[in-house]
């Protein structure tokens, strides 16, 4: 992708992109230029003096041409976006399946393109350009999607559950004695008290369901492919990417990466 941002016309030098992620239950923004990204964090859905603040201070770093865009999956979370980008940047949002392109080429097979979630999209184009072969995706947040991209670079779809803090919430709501746990790392491979058991069911549950998605992924590829994560729970569910015969990397600005990308794609689509 950088060779091709090179050969974009009139343009002095590659555009920075104050690239934002509008999930279930944060904002996430960073500034990125090409293939770096810098000053990385994520605010609390309703904190908006807070995520105003942080724009405007970062938008100041950044030297033009320049631009703000965003990946949403929170039509609300996109508004209060909005309202902050403007109040600090003066700039409207630039949003991924509204005012941008989708950024990759998605399977005849799904019926209905423009309704992924467009965080899903920016997340599969940013790891298949780093590795530019068949991956898998997979994002844990407030829900965990595992998805996947061929060799050829298209978006396969994929599967969608719901997140360890959602499901540890449900089983405390849901039941009549089970408690609401604190997530943290299992200890060892029994669950020796209820805490301990439904920590170890949804941690391992959640690893093992990346496992079985990505060896399903897999025989319908015929080849077997890379495995990305990222999310908030990414670190818990996998603490050490690269060495557990699994997941090639964990990559925690990777919807953050998508982002600009689509916004680089639509300069070389014009």
């Amino acid at each position: 992708m950088s060779e091709e941002l090179e050969n974009i016309e009139n343009a002095e030098k590659i555009p920075n992109v104050l690239a934002c992620d509008c999930g279930n239950s944060t904002i996430a923004l960073g500034w990125v230029h090409s293939e770096t990204v810098c000053d990385a964090q994520s605010f609390a859905l309703g904190a908006p003096a807070e995520l105003a603040q942080a724009l405007s201070k970062l938008w100041a770093k950044m030297p033009q041409p320049k631009c703000v865009a965003a990946a949403s999956v929170n039509p609300s979370a996109t508004k209060a976006l909005q309202a902050s980008v403007r109040q600090a940047t003066g700039q409207d949002v630039l949003v991924v399946g509204q005012g941008l392109p989708l950024p990759i080429e998605v399977s005849p097979a799904l019926a209905n393109p423009e309704r992924i979630g467009t965080d899903r999209l920016c997340c599969a184009v940013a790891a298949y350009d780093k590795l530019g072969s068949a991956c898998v995706v997979a994002d844990f947040g407030s829900a965990a999607t595992i998805d996947c991209v061929n060799d050829e670079g298209v978006f396969m779809g994929g599967a969608i559950l719901p997140g360890l803090a959602i499901a540890a919430d449900a089983l405390s709501k849901k039941t009549a004695q089970l408690p609401r746990v604190e997530l943290d790392q299992p200890d060892g491979v029994f669950g020796t008290d209820t805490a301990g058991a439904i920590r170890l069911g949804l941690v391992r549950g959640m690893r093992g369901a990346l496992r079985e998605l990505a060896e399903a992924y897999a025989t319908e590829l015929g080849t077997w492919p890379a495995v990305i994560i990222t999310g908030g729970e990414a670190k818990l569910i996998c603490p050490n990417p690269g060495q557990n015969g699994l997941v090639q990397a964990l990559v925690e600005d990777l919807c953050l990466r998508g982002v600009a990308m689509a916004y680089y794609k639509s300069l070389l689509q014009e």
